[in-house]
């Protein structure tokens, strides 16, 4: 007999005399992802959003971090590490997306009508946030340092491990950044 055949055969005895161990595995597992939907799942739309700046990209690259973290088999050793892993999981998914090819050969609905409305709705922001909106046009590079430091505070400390930079690194992009949303928003002004 192989040790396929014994699993299949201790399976079937379990179910016959009711032993509900898998289930109940199962169904914390269930109870575990629903905790992390609910504890993570605005932030994530948030720094998704903010990368991707459409509300259906945004969500699409929210259920693939999710998605990502299920099929991971690894324990995460904390709650800190479990939010920075998915925080940088949701960030390389955007810059994924971003840079694929498909992507920078085709044009968004979205852009075609910019012409026609000039004013960007973010589901979380008041109207008049000009300054999300400058934080927003950034680079990548800039954006998500800048983005996780004012709007989620997070430390640089904090920033450095998400984005596995040195501190120096993100201090830099921090600084040049706020450089850059000065220049954005004084070119605004009339």
């Amino acid at each position: 007999m192989t040790v396929r055949e014994t699993k299949a055969r201790e399976r079937c005895k379990n179910r016959k005399t009711g032993d509900n161990e898998g289930m109940e595995h199962k169904f914390e597992k269930e109870q575990r992802w629903v905790y992390l939907a609910e504890e993570y799942q605005t932030m994530l739309y948030r720094i998704a959003f903010s990368n991707m700046k459409n509300r259906a990209d945004a969500e699409d690259v929210v259920q693939e971090a999710f998605l990502r973290y299920m099929k991971d088999e690894k324990p995460i050793q904390s709650k800190e590490h479990e939010k920075a892993w998915l925080i940088r999981t949701t960030i390389h998914i955007c810059m994924d997306i971003l840079k694929s090819s498909w992507r920078r050969r085709t044009v968004a609905l979205e852009e075609s009508l910019v012409a026609e409305t000039r004013e960007v709705y973010l589901p979380y922001q008041i109207k008049d946030d000009t300054t999300l909106e400058a934080v927003l046009e950034l680079p990548v590079l800039y954006r998500n340092p800048i983005y996780l430091f004012y709007y989620e505070d997070y430390s640089i400390q904090e920033i450095a491990g998400v984005l596995n930079e040195k501190e120096g690194t993100i201090k830099t992009r921090l600084r040049r950044g706020r450089e850059e949303v000065k220049k954005i928003l004084t070119e605004r002004r009339p």
